[in-house]
């Protein structure tokens, strides 16, 4: 059976996480894409954060999966031959390098276009068109300006980042979706066209519930699913909410058994309306099914930590486990925190491949994040990333060079 994109080509001059993120994507959907590094260097996180010194570091296997890399110097005139031809063969290019880089090597727009008039040029960058478009952005900034560290966090304490690389690893997903978009428009219109993702534009589509709530709050000044509502002060912007759902469904992370001496000891529960009285039982709080003061939602609402409060006296007399298999008998949405640890050994996922062990030749097995879309007709095999350079031989004879020609380029330093 054949791959969504089995016959696409994509040219992948992106490094670190963003860009990768993208192009990993389009190779596990079946896309041939050839991963372009600086010969005797290779993307930069081939060597941060390693745990085994020498070898491609978990940064780069982890986000590089099912890729070609051929090693290119375009700054040579045979280089700069070689890229031309890869561009008139390829479907996509993409790139995360800063503004204005591939115009600084000869391959801007208008250049490209006149080499192949279907290509496809995808770009990340920090920011969109604007006063901060030529500024660096690393992930933690684009939680920043996209407006997650703002309303991440507790009232009173300061901004927080996500561990969730939604900047990165974010935008890069959103530029997948872009390329694809354009490959499908292109089978109408037979041109290639630009794409562009920005991390701070991806940030802020995650963040589009907070945009909400600025709206709500400057039309009423309050917003009653808050904590702040009870007896807090709100002020001009979206305030940081600590655990509140933030969907109209009040909920919170409560202490489980074992809380004091296992950081992830907790469950996040959800006081659904629906499932009040269940919850009333489950605590021993049958009264306030009835109670004026707790019988509706509207009620409840300046009472919801004090509510929390007495279901965690009961969560803390169970594991989170047992207070999940509990709550859901009574179709009482919860989950559990999950630790890595956890999330790494958990055989579920496992036998759905969204964690996965690959082999790797020099490092041995490592565990990976498989792919997190299932296509039925489409499945995804997962295969280890590339060896700097490994497939320089064999790209080069796919666009029609000679064991001769690419010999001599050998000879001259350019691969």
């Amino acid at each position: 059976m054949g791959k969504a994109l089995e016959g696409v080509r994509i040219l992948d001059f992106t490094h670190v996480q963003s860009g990768p993120t993208c192009t990993q994507l389009l190779a596990w959907f079946g896309a041939d894409v050839i991963k372009v590094e600086r010969a005797g260097e290779g993307d930069a996180t081939r060597g941060q954060l390693r745990d085994i010194a020498g070898v491609d570091s978990l940064y780069f296997t982890m986000l590089n999966h099912n890729k070609r890399s051929m090693t290119l110097d375009a700054k040579r005139p045979a280089g700069k031959e070689v890229l031309e031809t890869l561009i008139k063969q390829c479907d996509v290019l993409v790139e995360n390098f800063a503004p204005g880089a591939l115009d600084r090597m000869g391959f801007s727009w208008e250049r490209i276009q006149e080499l192949n008039p279907r290509m496809i040029v995808a770009s990340v960058k920090g920011f969109g068109p604007g006063p901060y478009e030529h500024c660096k952005v690393y992930e933690n900034v684009a939680q920043c300006t996209g407006g997650a560290a703002a309303t991440t966090g507790f009232d009173d304490g300061p901004p927080l980042v996500s561990g969730a690389q939604i900047g990165d690893s974010g935008s890069g997903l959103h530029l997948a979706l872009g390329i694809v978009t354009a490959l499908y428009q292109r089978n109408t219109t037979g041109r290639g066209q630009k794409v562009l993702t920005s991390m701070q534009d991806a940030v802020l589509n995650l963040c589009r519930v907070k945009l909400r709530d600025q709206q709500r709050l400057e039309r009423n000044g309050v917003m009653e699913e808050y904590p702040q509502f009870a007896g807090g002060q709100f002020g001009e912007s979206v305030p940081r909410a600590g655990n509140a759902f933030g969907g109209g469904q009040p909920g919170w992370i409560l202490k489980c058994k074992g809380w004091e001496n296992d950081p992830n000891a907790y469950i996040y529960f959800i006081a659904q309306a629906q499932v009040w009285p269940s919850v009333c039982k489950l605590i021993g709080r049958e009264e306030w099914i009835t109670d004026p003061e707790y019988a509706t939602p509207k009620a409840r609402l300046p009472r919801l930590m004090s509510i929390f409060a007495t279901v965690e006296e009961w969560s803390t007399t169970l594991t989170k486990f047992e207070a999940m298999d509990i709550l859901n008998k009574y179709d009482i949405p919860c989950g559990p925190i999950l630790s890595m640890k956890e999330i790494a050994e958990e055989p579920s996922l496992r036998a759905t491949g969204t964690i996965v062990e690959v082999d790797h030749p020099e490092r041995g097995p490592y565990l990976s994040v498989g792919n997190p879309i299932k296509l039925s007709d489409s499945p995804t095999e997962v295969r280890r990333s590339p060896l700097l350079g490994e497939h320089t031989d064999e790209v080069l004879a796919d666009l029609g060079y000679s064991r001769e020609q690419i010999a001599l380029l050998r000879e001259e330093r350019v691969i």
